[in-house]
């Protein structure tokens, strides 16, 4: 079953998924991921850039499962490799040869000398232990982060959000700090870039002198912020981020969790601007699915006490057998298949032909983008860029479901983040059902 364009369209969610997502809403906790929720549906597979329905419908995935499904779904060497590994090994700690081969692999392709690996199963779990091993190294215990700014939902990455997913949640850990990003399009200083003179980025001093008691351990940020809506900061913004860190003494970690292995064109979204991190956590797309996910950092700052005491920053799930099989199989395609270089041409294209949507519609306000970590920021209208109602966006949500394409819609921001191996031919085909969303919005929905 093909996907279907506006005039052959199935109904979303068809019966088996309404049947089967209201039996599951009488037993599941609240507080499950929205997309699931707002679609309805229930998904019985996947086939490389498609999802299908237990109704049938199929699906382009924008979405990827947040840039976790790197390999798209169902690759041939990803289901070999976990296959062979499950019918050998499937937990513990204990080394693997396939650990052995992940751990050296990741070192060659990390950047500065960015060596030692240690493996966990989410993305809050690798922040945590990155804030850790800052203040072991540097004995401070101070964190900044960034208006924005999200790294998982445990209570020291509460502390550094910059998003108000946090009201209610406290109190907040003391010592936790905001800064602000460079998100020109939304410039909190109502400056124009280049002539702002990266005001975003030296705020950054202000807010160490002026609030923090100068024990800075760490200095976290996303190179792309992911969650606020693929925000790609100004070109310097990155650098001189580190360069503020280094100068207060205090530990550069990069969170490239969603960014991470090619989604941007780059192995690391630091490498655009040839910036080297003291740490680095990955997580998402490393595993292509599977939950696995590590901090990278120096032999010098592994080496810290209590971090680097046996046990200390262990987990329990963190690099075993399937994990390290899973990581280790999709970051090899990544490379043998030049995934990487295909984003990188892919991403260009892709924005090259949604950037004219931002000049028909007057709701959409600015496309932006690295690779395939794609945002596109919904208004009500461009000269006052007040975000677009919410009920307005979802509406665009569910008209791209309805035709078959799957995107993430958080508030006014729409995220595309597809597998690494789609096809530019279903990619385009994608966007042009974007488009058709869009359009029937533009003509039915009052969105001023």
């Amino acid at each position: 079953m093909s996907v279907k364009g506006s005039g052959d369209r199935p109904e979303v969610p068809g019966p088996e998924s309404r049947r089967l997502h209201a039996e599951e809403q009488r037993y599941l906790a609240p507080g499950v991921q929205s997309i699931a929720l707002v679609s309805g549906i229930v998904l019985e597979r996947g086939e490389g850039p498609y999802l299908i329905d237990v109704d049938g419908n199929r699906y382009i995935d924008f979405f990827a499962g947040v840039s976790v499904a790197s390999l798209g779904h169902a690759h041939p060497r990803y289901v070999a490799a976990l296959k062979r590994q499950l019918e050998r090994l499937h937990v513990g700690s204990f080394s693997t040869p396939d650990r052995v081969e992940l751990v050296k692999l990741i070192a060659s392709v990390a950047p500065g000398d960015l060596r030692r690996t240690q493996l966990f199963s989410s993305g809050a779990e690798a922040v945590e232990a990155a804030l850790r091993l800052a203040k072991a190294h540097t004995r401070k215990f101070e964190v900044v982060g960034f208006w924005g700014g999200f790294h998982g939902k445990t209570l020291g990455a509460l502390g550094v959000m910059g998003d108000d997913f946090k009201v209610d949640h406290g109190p907040l850990p003391p010592g936790s700090y905001l800064s602000t990003y460079g998100y020109c399009y939304r410039c909190p200083f109502h400056l124009t870039y280049p002539s702002c003179g990266l005001l975003c980025a030296e705020w950054l001093d202000k807010v160490i002198r002026n609030q923090t008691t100068g024990h800075v351990a760490a200095v976290i940020v996303e190179p792309i912020q992911g969650t606020a809506g693929n925000i790609v900061p100004p070109p310097g913004f990155l650098a001189a981020v580190r360069e503020i860190a280094s100068r207060h003494g205090a530990v550069f970690i990069a969170d490239e969790i969603i960014s991470g292995f090619g989604r941007t064109g780059k192995m690391f979204a630091c490498e655009h601007e040839g910036v080297i991190p003291d740490i680095m956590t990955v997580g998402k797309g490393l595993g292509g699915g599977f939950p696995v996910s590590g901090l990278i950092s120096t032999d010098a700052i592994t080496a810290a006490r209590p971090f680097s005491l046996p046990s200390a920053s262990s987990s329990s799930f963190g690099g075993n057998p399937l994990a390290a099989t899973a990581a280790l199989v999709t970051l090899r395609t990544i490379l043998e298949e030049g995934l990487v270089e295909h984003v990188e041409k892919l991403g260009d294209l892709m924005l090259e032909r949604l950037r004219p949507l931002q000049e028909r519609f007057e709701f959409v306000g600015e496309v932006r983008g690295k690779g395939l970590m794609i945002g596109i920021e919904l208004v009500k209208d461009k000269q006052s860029r007040e975000p677009l109602a919410p009920p307005v966006a979802q509406a665009v949500f569910q008209e791209a479901l309805r035709r078959g394409l799957v995107i993430m819609v958080s508030d006014s921001r729409i995220r595309i983040n597809p597998a690494l191996t789609i096809t530019e031919e279903v990619a385009e085909q994608g966007i042009g059902l974007l488009e058709e969303s869009f359009a029937h919005i533009d003509a039915h929905v009052p969105h001023r």
